[in-house]
């Protein structure tokens, strides 16, 4: 987070900027729906002194964005809840949760009247985990997850199919960390920083 704040500033200074580099921009909304995969990194942290592994989840996603300029652009992702397996070594899935991913970002589009337009965003995410209940080894237990705020970055491609109408392939990272209770007790930090991977049917208006 420490490292992306200081990108997402200078973001926000472009988009302050914009205006008078693009007056002939004219205002614009793209409305976006696909899917995305989460896959968290390898080796989630240690929970309870041992190896956690989260698995990945495939969701539908939509994506409404604000283009300030023909360039600049802030977007809302969201998306049906994810669902993930919660595994450690030794004792296989001892947890189940699902969670919701509101990110809010900025991006700048480098050909946006290109057939093929390449952007690049940075923003903030919000992870809120719910419906958390125990498996395997620890039913019986209560067991939660704590709700996450971190900085993401994205990369991707519009790809035009006609004036209005686009594809669009993108890529995100989030710094999604999380302390996580059984009973009431921390029993460690779950480190899932996800690489999330997304395809989608974009419309202009």
């Amino acid at each position: 987070m420490k490292v992306l704040l200081p990108l997402v500033i200078a973001a926000a200074c472009g988009i302050a900027a914009a205006p008078a580099a693009h007056a002939d921009a004219s205002d614009a909304w793209v409305l976006r729906v696909g899917g995305a995969v989460v896959a968290p990194k390898d080796n989630n942290g240690n929970l309870a002194g041992a190896r956690a592994d989260i698995s990945s989840s495939t969701r539908p996603t939509i994506d409404l964005e604000y283009m300030f300029t023909s360039n600049w652009g802030v977007d809302v992702l969201g998306a049906w809840p994810f669902q993930h397996d919660v595994s450690l070594k030794g004792l296989g899935t001892v947890a189940r949760t699902r969670q919701l991913p509101p990110t809010v970002g900025v991006n700048y589009h480098f050909m946006p009247n290109a057939a093929w337009s390449p952007f690049i965003g940075v923003g903030v995410n919000y992870t809120n985990f719910f419906d958390t209940h125990a498996t395997g080894a620890l039913h019986g237990d209560s067991v939660s997850i704590a709700n996450s705020w971190g900085g993401a970055v994205r990369v991707g491609f519009d790809l035009k199919i006609t004036e209005q109408w686009f594809t669009t392939v993108d890529v995100r990272w989030a710094n999604i960390e999380s302390d996580v209770k059984v009973n009431g007790d921390k029993v460690g930090k779950a480190k899932i920083d996800p690489v999330v991977f997304g395809a989608s049917i974009g419309y202009r208006f």
